[in-house]
């Protein structure tokens, strides 16, 4: 690996107040080369561990997690602003997340016998590697999990580059991994900066990268993965629809509908974002909706009352303003809130605090029409028919997750089969879990997580052919 200054110390602020808790000096070229030294040293010895060892290794980080859950998520919330009662929802999803992965991966990764003219035809799976991700703040635990829990049951090792906002948590990941009996090198995390990637994706070392962030992070690293020819997964937002039909249960749309917004104060991949309703029941689900989001809590995420924490930087606090700022001077209405919150610690300490909003009335001039809003902003949009809603809703660069709510058979089956994303949900939240696999189309990114699928994209998939 060529030399790179190891850049400006990465920093741990707590969001709720604005309050800088610690500074962290980021690896040089010789701390990072050592480490790459190390997971090479693991890769051949990993790959060769049975099923049996690798599923002993996650069971037991997922008893670790479960042992220590308050404490696990107290650094969640303090580092990234989610509420307790979200983080410690997050602890318990990771560790029944690697359960699942411990449990379920031999059988989908066992070798298969296909039927040909010849004594044997197979298809095995075999681990590429050293992986390395580079992951987002949002969720800090899980999406690690969505990585090193299928890379580790094929028999890889990880190297995580997390984001800069969270590196109490890498390292926390890195040490249950540590504690769990993990061999060297199996799991490490790189206290990195952005500039320091590249030359890390070209190490020959790296046999593969993965990146859950923005439309230009994933750009960007599937042209340096690219140029070394190096296999890439990656998952870059989304601007998913929420589409209420006549037929709906309409309260509890509503209710969903909310909820699916501002879960983790609408710093998800898979909120939903826009809502497209039928102009049948629009007035009502816009007056219960609004009024929903009004009588949101917004404030101290320890605090068990609250709903919606603060945004996790001054800087995505400053651009979700910008977004609905534009909005409303290119004409929109704004139905409820628009504005940011001074947080519970008052005006010296404010915190990165938005209130949950609504915005109708939107038109292309506008940036929310074409960028992912990534706060408790809800854009609502009103349509004649399906037909309209359709349109409305694959008329976006993203295809993700979406949401669809209808009670007629004949329109859920033509929304699962025309709606342009990676996940369709009927009646109910778009969410990620290990049975299904996760991932989107367009420009949210390409080659999936979690599942089978998810398990396999980090293997070579060998063809073998004997005479």
């Amino acid at each position: 690996m060529s030399p790179v200054d190891a850049g400006p110390p990465i920093a741990t602020v707590n969001p709720s107040t604005g309050e800088l808790l610690q500074l962290f000096e980021p690896y040089d070229a010789t701390g990072v080369e050592a480490r790459l030294a190390v997971a090479a040293s693991a890769v051949p010895l990993w790959a060769k561990s049975t099923f049996a060892e690798r599923s002993r290794l996650l069971v037991t980080v997922a008893e670790l997690l479960e042992g220590e859950l308050p404490d696990i998520a107290h650094v969640v919330t303090t580092e990234m602003g989610k509420p307790f009662a979200q983080a410690k929802a997050e602890v318990v999803k990771c560790a029944s997340g690697f359960r699942w992965f411990a449990e379920n991966a031999e059988a989908m990764v066992t070798d298969e016998e296909v039927p040909l003219d010849a004594s044997l035809g197979l298809v095995t799976y075999q681990p590429l590697g050293a992986v390395l991700a580079v992951m987002p703040w949002n969720f800090p635990l899980w999406q690690v999990v969505r990585f090193i829990a299928p890379a580790v049951m094929v028999g890889n090792v990880g190297l995580l580059k997390h984001a800069p906002s969270v590196p109490r948590t890498a390292l926390l990941l890195e040490d249950l991994f540590r504690r769990a009996g993990a061999p060297d090198g199996v799991f490490q995390t790189l206290l990195v900066g952005t500039d320091q990637v590249p030359a890390i994706i070209a190490d020959p070392r790296v046999a593969a990268v993965t990146l859950t962030g923005s439309v230009g992070a994933g750009r960007a690293v599937a042209t340096q993965a690219g140029a070394v020819g190096k296999k890439i997964v990656l998952e870059l937002g989304g601007s998913d629809p929420f589409i209420v039909l006549p037929s709906a249960d309409l309260g509890r749309a509503i209710s969903v509908g909310v909820q699916a917004r501002v879960q983790n104060a609408g710093q998800s991949c898979i909120a939903a974002k826009r809502f497209i309703v039928h102009r049948g029941v629009a007035d009502r689900f816009t007056e219960g909706f609004v009024a929903g989001m009004e009588a949101l809590s917004v404030g101290d995420p320890f605090d068990p009352a609250t709903e919606v924490g603060p945004l996790v930087t001054a800087a995505a606090r400053d651009t979700i303003a910008a977004q609905v700022d534009d909005a409303r001077e290119h004409g929109a209405a704004i139905l409820c809130g628009g504005e940011p919150v001074v947080g519970p610690e008052g005006p010296d300490r404010p915190g990165f605090f938005y209130r949950p909003t609504v915005i109708t009335g939107i038109t292309p001039a506008m940036r929310v029409a074409t960028e992912e809003v990534f706060g408790p902003v809800a854009l609502l949009y009103t349509v004649r028919d399906a037909d309209e809603a359709l349109a409305v809703a694959n008329r976006t660069e993203f295809g993700l997750g979406s949401s669809v709510w209808t009670n007629d058979p004949d329109e859920q089956q033509r929304f699962v089969s025309e709606l342009q994303a990676g996940q369709v949900f009927v009646n109910g939240m778009v969410v990620s879990m290990p049975q299904l696999p996760f991932g989107g189309i367009k420009s949210s990114g390409v080659g999936r997580e979690l599942s089978a699928q998810g398990l396999r994209e980090f293997c070579n998939v060998k063809s073998v052919w004997v005479a």
